[in-house]
């Protein structure tokens, strides 16, 4: 599974990669998404809007952690253990996150937003306008996605 990352803001992007982060629903700087990674067209999207957004491989622990942090129910309101154990067959955030690193639930199953705010990450980011291969924020961090998020948290 993929956590992306939306770093960029919205001055002179192009129309196509606009609309491919609006499907991603990356919409604002700092928002995370949870992508599966076994389907190409959303490899395909992040690929092309790799100029504009970071992203990697996460872990259960990760989700978890996320999940309790910064998730948020539909009216606003904080995801806690008791929440999951009531309106799910979970009886924690961290069962509840392995089973959706499993692909058995879905976050919008259990009315969790899809779309995490997160904070500007600690230190700031590297650079914005490099690839990350090159020292900057930009595109596949493949396992090191999970040091940003420990930062935006």
């Amino acid at each position: 599974m993929f956590a992306a990352i939306r770093v960029r803001g919205e001055a002179g992007v192009k129309k196509d990669i606009s609309d491919t982060m609006m499907m991603l629903r990356l919409n604002r700087i700092n928002h995370a998404v949870l992508i599966d990674d076994e389907n190409p067209s959303y490899n395909g999207m992040l690929i092309k809007s790799k100029d504009y957004i970071t992203w990697g491989e996460i872990d259960s622990e990760i989700l978890a952690q996320l999940i309790q942090k910064r998730g948020r129910i539909v009216g606003g309101e904080k995801v806690t253990d008791e929440y999951i154990n009531d309106n799910t067959d979970y009886s924690s955030i961290e069962e509840f996150a392995e089973a959706i690193f499993e692909s058995k639930v879905t976050l919008e199953e259990a009315n969790i937003k899809p779309v995490f705010r997160l904070h500007p990450p600690r230190k700031g980011y590297e650079s914005v306008k490099t690839a990350f291969a090159e020292g900057g924020s930009l595109g596949y961090r493949k396992e090191q996605i999970k040091d940003l998020i420990k930062k935006m948290v």
